[in-house]
C-alpha cells in the first residue's frame, strides 16, 4: 500500500512539530533567507500564511511555508529532509499545492553554479516557468541588504499586474514583521 502524503498546518510555536520544522528550516536556508525566531512565530497566527509540515503518514518529509494572494500562492520557504531528496517528494508536495489551482509563485537564487542550476531544474520539471523581472527580495535581518533573486512560477509566466501585486505583499504584508 501506497503512502499518503499530506501537509498539516502548524500555528503555533507549541505545535509538536514546531522544533523539527524548525531544524529543518535552519539546516535548508542560508541566515540571510531566514526569517527570526520572534518573527516566524508572529506570523503563524496570520490567516494568509501557512506553515505546513509535509509528511506521508507518520514520517516527517518536509515543510512549505507559504502565503495566499489574489489569484496566487507565494511559497516562502520550501524544503525537504535531506536524506528524502532526490526521492519525488517535493514534486508530490509542489503537486498538492497546485491541486488548488492558483498559481505558485517562488524565488531562486539566479543559476549560477552547479547547486542553483540544479535547483532551477527541479523546479522547471515540477512546471515552474522563469520570470523576467528583476527582483530584489527585501532583508530578513536588521544590517542586511536584500538579495537578488529569480522569480518563477507555475504553471506559466506571470503577467506584471500579478508580479506587481506580489511584489506589493512581499513588502507590504510579508516582510512587515520580518525584524523581532
Amino acid at each position: 500500500m501506497k503512502a499518503i502524503m499530506d501537509f498539516e498546518r502548524i500555528t503555533s510555536p507549541l505545535h509538536p512539530m514546531y522544533g523539527k520544522a524548525r531544524e529543518l528550516y535552519q539546516q535548508s536556508f542560508p541566515f540571510h533567507e531566514q526569517r527570526e525566531e520572534a518573527s516566524q512565530a508572529a506570523i503563524l497566527r496570520y490567516g494568509d500564511y501557512h506553515l505546513e509540515i509535509i509528511r506521508d503518514e507518520e514520517r516527517f518529509l518536509g515543510l512549505a511555508g507559504y502565503w495566499e494572494g489574489p489569484g496566487y500562492i507565494y511559497i516562502e520557504h520550501f524544503c525537504i529532509q535531506p536524506e528524502m531528496r532526490g526521492m519525488h517528494h517535493g514534486e508530490k508536495a509542489l503537486s498538492l499545492l497546485k491541486k488548488g489551482g492558483r498559481t505558485l509563485i517562488l524565488e531562486i537564487d539566479p543559476p549560477v553554479d552547479a547547486v542553483s542550476i540544479r535547483r532551477k531544474g527541479f523546479y522547471e520539471r515540477c512546471g515552474f516557468k522563469e520570470n523576467p523581472y528583476r527582483h530584489i527580495h527585501p532583508p530578513y535581518h536588521r544590517g542586511y541588504s536584500g538579495h537578488e533573486l529569480m522569480v518563477m512560477s507555475s504553471p506559466c509566466p506571470i503577467p506584471q499586474a500579478m508580479y506587481d501585486a506580489f511584489s506589493s505583499q512581499l513588502r507590504d504584508r510579508i516582510m512587515d514583521h520580518a525584524f523581532a
